[in-house]
């Protein structure tokens, strides 16, 4: 083992107890492994299916995209802070900011899953039918995350901006949603933003 590979032990392992802590609190949530319909995939488009959530990735995916964009430099911040004021060098290397980002992502799909935050979605924002993510989705979430945390290093702070924003406005364009109208319809919901999102939802078929 290369000392570079070495480096990264640790910080793997971490990541990888985080992963096992997180779907036994989601498993403690009674979240589901799976979609209860038996159907697995690893991309579902429809917001407004009972599928949504359920599978690896959805468009909400690109939400948790988002969050790697933010923590990478949230996180690079905070542990540059750390190494120059505490000393703890280790904060300020990439790995452990990643540990810290993933650790984070879970640590959301967990409060995300209670049963509090679920209500607080069905009642003040556009996802009338939410009723949790699978476990199977909430790794799909944390994978986005990394993935998102990853291109940020490599983008740098302006294209990462740039991509956020295009991301932004591409979700709002095909759900009419995204990670900063989640924010605010989950803490100080707007009732014409609410309408104008349910707005685009299908109409249900004649029966």
């Amino acid at each position: 083992m290369n000392n570079e590979r070495g480096r990264w032990v640790w910080p793997a392992a971490a990541v990888g107890g985080v992963t096992l802590a997180m779907v036994v609190a989601m498993l403690a949530q009674v979240r589901v492994w799976f979609s209860t319909t038996g159907h697995v995939a690893l991309w579902h488009p429809d917001v407004w299916s009972s599928e949504c959530s359920q599978q690896l990735f959805d468009p909400y995916s690109l939400t948790h995209l988002s969050h790697g964009l933010i923590f990478a430099g949230l996180f690079g911040w905070l542990g540059g802070v750390a190494a120059r004021r505490a000393g703890w060098a280790w904060a300020g290397e990439r790995r452990w900011q990643f540990v810290a980002a993933i650790a984070t992502a879970a640590l959301w799909e967990g409060v995300e899953n209670s049963a509090w935050v679920i209500d607080r979605y069905r009642s003040v924002t556009m996802s009338l039918e939410y009723l949790g993510d699978s476990v199977f989705n909430a790794l799909g979430d944390l994978i986005s995350c990394a993935i998102g945390f990853v291109i940020a290093h490599r983008l740098g702070v302006l294209k990462t901006c740039a991509l956020f924003a295009a991301s932004e406005l591409f979700l709002l364009w095909f759900i009419r949603d995204n990670l900063t109208l989640n924010v605010v319809m989950l803490l100080w919901p707007i009732e014409a933003i609410k309408e104008w999102q349910t707005a685009g939802q299908p109409a249900a078929p004649a029966v």
